[in-house]
């Protein structure tokens, strides 16, 4: 089946991103802007859902319903309280010293946190001398655990875990020419330590540069890894893959702008495949696959 994107909000300028289905509506990131917006698919319309949300870039409910979102400019985890205009801040420094710009996240049925933690050099100073994947353990009362996850990545970007619970699915996003662009696949551990990962995918380096490899990614009911990656400057565009859990590439759909930056299914059938871009758009397509959230 051909997936034929329409646009159904945007451009707005900037980077669109974090989209995530609440059930009734697409709520998604408009990073420059500071704002989350939501889509209503039953209406067309596009409304301001939160603002002042200091440059927050991916979001995730978890399995109470309680929306977590990566604020890349307050360098920090927040929870988007339901009353749409307080956040709770989460613990942002490992070892006295401040997050770089967490960039993506994915919480786990046991209500842990993990998180991307990339640098941005107009974000100011870097405390800490790594970009990894960090996780934050809920321990009651609202007191949290954090702890870094990984020590093998440079620059991690999305992330996502198995339905099973069992795999911490992380793209790799160094675009340094000696660097690669890989979606990894971590097994996690009993106690939440991450074992050695395998590489289902990379991306290399062709004639025109850097191939950009994997943003963000969601899940199909089926356990595939659905994941934006590509550009047009070089490798063969702006594309949408669906990974089996092996790393074989199912299909590909193009998307015809740059940078798809994340996605997500939605819609009452879980049918329908959102995706957020690097120019501000959300686009949709109908898909025969149907998507895979653990809330609603």
């Amino acid at each position: 089946m051909s997936w034929n994107f329409e646009l159904v909000a945007g451009p707005y300028g900037g980077t669109t991103e974090g989209p995530v289905w609440d059930g009734e509506a697409l709520l998604f990131t408009h990073i420059p802007a500071n704002r989350i917006l939501r889509f209503d698919p039953k209406t067309g319309e596009t409304t301001e859902y939160f603002t002042d949300t200091r440059g927050t870039n991916g979001l995730c409910f978890d399995a109470q319903g309680n929306l977590y979102g990566c604020q890349s400019g307050g360098r920090r985890i927040v929870r988007f309280e339901k009353d749409r205009s307080t956040t709770t801040s989460l613990p942002h420094q490992l070892g006295g010293e401040q997050h770089n710009n967490p960039n993506d996240l994915a919480v786990d049925k046991q209500g842990r946190v993990w998180f991307t933690d990339p640098f941005n050099a107009s974000a100011g100073d870097q405390e800490l001398d790594h970009m990894s994947v960090l996780r934050l353990d809920p321990k009651g009362s609202d007191q949290w655990e954090l702890t870094r996850a990984t020590h093998d990545v440079s620059r991690p970007n999305g992330v996502l875990i198995s339905r099973d619970q069992k795999t911490l699915y992380v793209a790799q996003s160094d675009y340094s020419p000696d660097q690669p662009r890989q979606l990894r696949a971590y097994p996690i551990n009993d106690d939440g330590s991450l074992g050695d990962y395998a590489t289902l995918h990379t991306f290399g380096i062709d004639h025109r540069g850097v191939q950009r490899g994997v943003d963000g990614m969601t899940l199909d009911a089926e356990g595939n890894i659905v994941v934006c990656a590509g550009w047009e400057q070089s490798g063969p565009g702006p594309i949408i893959y669906v990974f089996a859990p092996t790393g074989r590439i199912l299909e590909t759909h193009a998307l015809r702008v740059d940078r798809p930056t994340n996605c997500c299914f939605g819609d009452p059938d879980m049918k329908t495949l959102y995706v957020t871009t690097g120019g501000g758009h959300l686009f949709r397509a109908r898909t025969d696959r149907t998507g895979w959230i653990m809330w609603p």
